[in-house]
C-alpha cells in the first residue's frame, strides 16, 4: 500500500494537544488536516461548564460519553429560547446532525468526558483545514486569547 499523506491508522489518546478553553477543555486526537472528512478530539468539561451554544453547517457530530454526567441542550435556532434538554451519562451516544445548535453541559461532580468526531460534509473545511486554524477561528469569535488557550500538558 502506497504511503500518502492519511497514512496514519492508529491515534494514541496519550498523545493529544491540550487546548483549556474558558468554558471547556478539548484534547485533540486527531486533526481534520490528517484525515479527509473527520477530525477526533476529547472534550472535558468541569461541574457546571459548557462549550458556547453553537452550530455546525458544514458537518455532523457523533459522541460518546465516556464518564460522568450531563444534559444536551438542543435548538432548531438560536432564538428558540431554552430549546430541548436530554439527560446524557456514561456509554451513551449523541448524534448532533448539521445545523443544529448544540452545547452540552456538566451536571454531575465528576468531569464530563466525550469523545467528539466530527463528520465534515463534502470534506475537510477550506477556510480552516487545520484544528489549529479553526481553533483561532474559535479565540477570534469568542473573544478569546489564543496562546492562553493552546498549550501542552
Amino acid at each position: 500500500m502506497p504511503d500518502n499523506t492519511y497514512s496514519k491508522y492508529v491515534f494514541k489518546t496519550d498523545e493529544t494537544v491540550h487546548y483549556r478553553f474558558p468554558t471547556h477543555t478539548n484534547d485533540l486526537i486527531m486533526d481534520r488536516s490528517q484525515a479527509e472528512t473527520s477530525e477526533a478530539f476529547l472534550v472535558i468539561l468541569e461541574r457546571g461548564e459548557a462549550p458556547p451554544l453553537h452550530i455546525h453547517h458544514d458537518a455532523e457530530q457523533v459522541f460518546y460519553v465516556i464518564s460522568g454526567a450531563g444534559e444536551l441542550q438542543i435548538r432548531a435556532d438560536r432564538d428558540e429560547g431554552d430549546g430541548r434538554r436530554f439527560p446524557v451519562a456514561e456509554r451513551d451516544l449523541v448524534r448532533i446532525p448539521p445545523g443544529t445548535w448544540h452545547r452540552i453541559f456538566c451536571r454531575g461532580d465528576a468531569p464530563l468526558v466525550y469523545l467528539s468526531i466530527d463528520c465534515f460534509l463534502g470534506g475537510r473545511p477550506a477556510a480552516e483545514p487545520t484544528w489549529e486554524s479553526h481553533v483561532r477561528a474559535m479565540c477570534e469569535a469568542n473573544g478569546w486569547d489564543f496562546d492562553s488557550v493552546r498549550r501542552s500538558r
